[in-house]
């Protein structure tokens, strides 16, 4: 499994990781405690050893599953948590000293550490960014032992950039995948400038590029496919990467023909991802422990060719960029 450093921090962390979104049974039907604990074991036996949650992921149940995983094996594994999209206390007080305190608190209860590795701001929005007051507090938070490390995870790049203004964040989490390409030109520089880890979230764009999906697709009602394909619930950008659905599957079909031989749609997909140095590790979701060992592969896969990154780049700015909806 190919490894690089997370940033500034001092993890050495695996480059395809594991997002725990649907670990929090949110993405349709929920699954036993059982299905969960078997995905985290199939990624970390394919050489998986860093976790992506948040706190509002099933409102703290995939902390409580990693919590529970972490306690029962011996690898060594980086996990990443988020706050500030909680219903309790909601937004604006999300983002008090306080509640910062408490989220904080509450993470590490329901991990079973005394320290978190890293955690993140979870899609605040701008305003608060440039207050300050969120950094500040994490920054305390930091010195006082209870966190070792700091980021952000955001919706546009304009959030990203204000971000990179506090020089304690230390990683970014962002939407970034083969319909979303903006950030190779307007923030990878800088990130890998200020030593930034970059934490690539939807490389597969909702499911688009698995190239198993079909308009006659139907998503349950709890799942986000379903309820914000439009961006109805929160930024259209997390789901289907803002494209709309039927223009996302007519592009995924024109990206087929491009899948090397010995490699499918998905880990063509996530390797892409990986070729830029800036990127520290990819973040997909799984829903079956096959799927976790099918995702995983692409950490062990050589680089794709020039060729087929030109075409790749062509594709994006001449038929999808100008299809992308919302926060960018």
């Amino acid at each position: 499994m190919l490894h690089r450093t997370l940033g500034k921090t001092c993890y050495n962390v695996s480059g395809l990781g594991l997002g725990t979104w649907q670990i929090g049974g949110q993405w349709g039907p929920e699954f036993s405690d059982e299905t969960a604990l078997g995905i985290l074991q199939a990624a970390v036996e394919s050489g998986v050893d860093f976790f992506d949650t948040a706190d509002i992921y099933g409102l703290g149940r995939s902390e409580e599953i990693i919590g529970h995983f972490l306690r029962q094996t011996t690898a060594k594994i980086t996990v990443a948590t988020k706050f500030g999209r909680g219903p309790e206390p909601g937004w604006p007080n999300n983002f008090t000293p306080a509640t910062i305190r408490q989220h904080t608190e509450n993470s590490l209860r329901r991990l079973g550490v005394d320290c978190l590795d890293l955690t993140q701001l979870h899609c605040v929005p701008l305003a608060e960014l440039e207050k300050g007051v969120v950094f500040e507090t994490l920054e305390t938070l930091r010195q006082e032992g209870n966190i070792r490390y700091y980021g952000a995870s955001v919706e546009s790049l304009e959030e990203a950039k204000a971000c990179l203004r506090y020089p304690g964040c230390a990683s970014l989490q962002i939407i970034f995948n083969i319909f979303r390409q903006k950030p190779i030109f307007e923030l990878f520089e800088e990130a890998q400038r200020q030593n930034v880890a970059i934490i690539v979230r939807l490389p597969l764009v909702s499911g688009l590029l698995s190239g198993r999906m079909t308009k006659d697709r139907v998503f349950a009602e709890t799942d986000h496919r379903n309820y914000n394909r439009d961006g109805q619930k929160f930024n259209v950008g997390e789901t289907f990467a803002g494209l709309p659905y039927e223009k996302g599957l007519e592009l995924a079909e024109k990206i087929k023909p491009l899948v090397p031989p010995g490699m499918t749609m998905t880990q063509m997909a996530l390797r892409w991802c990986l070729d830029f140095p800036a990127v520290s590790t990819v973040i997909p979701g799984a829903r079956s422990p096959e799927q976790a060992r099918e995702n995983s592969q692409a950490g062990h896969l050589s680089p794709l060719t020039p060729e087929l990154h030109q075409q790749l780049s062509k594709l994006y700015q001449h038929e999808i960029k100008q299809h992308i909806r919302g926060a960018y």
